[in-house]
């Protein structure tokens, strides 16, 4: 569809996950962008009754700014294609995969792709005693932004205390030490790479409160770790079924090289303010934020 044909376009935000507030950043500002780019938009906050506030809408495209689970698992997806509307990002298969980090690395080995050790375990295990040896990472396997995640230290002691946040089950993961990078995919086009830097842990507060972080875009890594970083990220896209744009995450231990290159996690639903890191990434190649929100659009489907 083209802009000249007026077609309403409907911002997914909000939500009930716990990245509600970075949804509806997202929203608000895809929202304006869309209307810069000359489309009719409505935003709508996502509720229970989100089936009934879209047949009220009636738009023709969904743009999904949703973060977290319902909106980036799988659940959302499965709702719009039962009510046959385009909408962007990826699709239900792909979305539950990304979300779900365990079943998403198993995909990654298969394809080739260097991860580090898991395990899902009862938070009540991991409370009592080190499932892994220290250094290892404590996660829910089924949130973004850093939500809920526990560093153990090596010199740790004594097992994490999770609080009573924490899901029943639990993903422990073996500590990668090393730069935090990362790459957006674009279609079939992996973009660029960008250093993010730190004080300390790159948790939710680095992530989204002001100076939590830095972004350098390029990253100044070797040429070798560049190329790697874009080839992983566009191959762990083909192989969840992603499509839209998505961002892969790394961490690269320096002394090791090329080996210490690690996969992280592929992010379906990516930060989408001016200032995130996909919409950053997509800048430097020349691609204004309005015109990457237009794209979205533009690419948006069902059966994706």
């Amino acid at each position: 569809m083209s802009p000249k044909t007026d077609p309403l376009v409907a911002v997914l935000l909000g939500g009930p996950s716990a990245e509600r507030e970075v949804s509806l950043s997202s929203g608000r500002e895809c929202a304006k962008a869309l209307r810069q780019a000359g489309y009719a938009v409505t935003e709508i906050d996502a509720g229970p009754d989100l089936a009934a506030q879209l047949r009220a809408a009636g738009p023709d495209v969904v743009f999904n700014a949703l973060h977290g689970r319902w909106g980036e698992d799988g659940c959302v997806q499965g709702l719009l294609e039962w009510m046959g509307l385009p909408y962007t990002h990826s699709g239900v298969l792909a979305s539950a995969l990304a979300m779900d980090k365990q079943r998403s690395k198993m995909v990654f080995s298969e394809a080739g792709l260097p991860v580090v050790d898991s395990c899902i375990v009862a938070a009540s295990e991991v409370r009592k005693c080190h499932v892994l040896d220290p250094p290892y990472v404590v996660k829910p396997n089924n949130e973004g932004s850093s939500v809920g995640v526990y560093l153990v230290q090596e010199a740790a002691d004594a097992p994490p205390q999770l609080g009573a946040e924490m899901p029943e089950m639990v993903m422990v993961e073996r500590f990668a030490p090393g730069r935090e990078l990362t790459t957006t995919v674009m279609g079939d086009r992996a973009l660029t790479v960008t250093d993010i830097l730190t004080d300390g842990w790159y948790d939710y507060d680095a992530k989204y409160k002001p100076g939590g972080s830095r972004h350098v875009v390029p990253a100044a890594v070797p040429e070798t770790i560049r190329n790697a970083c874009l080839d992983y990220a566009l191959r762990a896209h083909v192989a969840l079924g992603c499509r839209g744009v998505s961002r892969t995450d790394f961490r690269w231990d320096e002394a090791r090289g090329l080996s210490g290159l690690i996969l992280l996690e592929t992010n379906t639903q990516p930060g989408m303010t001016p200032t995130s890191l996909a919409p950053e990434q997509a800048a430097h190649c020349g691609i204004g934020f309005a015109d990457l929100c237009a794209w979205m659009v533009e690419d948006a489907s069902c059966n994706r």
